[in-house]
């Protein structure tokens, strides 16, 4: 079986790129180092560095892992909460 491979246009890997760089930027502020974050969060250190990159391959449950450990776990759960665009659809279907 040959897996097909997402493909993720360059305006959205800013969106990852950004995400990572804020992910490093809260470690830092905790003064933790990869080696805690990664030891904490049950992935190894390149995946750690791959995720403070914005690799958009690195499996969502090792980003929710990092988010874990720095206590963000509550802005883990707002992706997608506010489906505006999907509540307007619905509103649509009911009229």
């Amino acid at each position: 079986m040959n897996p097909k491979k997402a493909i993720l246009l360059p305006k959205y890997h800013k969106i990852f790129e950004q995400l990572g760089e804020n992910i490093k930027l809260a470690r830092k502020r905790r003064k933790l180092t990869t080696e805690q974050v990664s030891e904490r969060a049950g992935i190894n250190r390149t995946t750690l560095y791959r995720i403070e990159k914005g690799d958009p391959k690195v499996a969502i449950g090792s980003y929710f892992n990092v988010f874990r450990v720095l206590n963000l776990e509550e802005d883990f759960k707002k992706l997608a909460v506010d489906d505006e665009f999907g509540r307007k659809l619905q509103d649509l279907d009911l009229l």
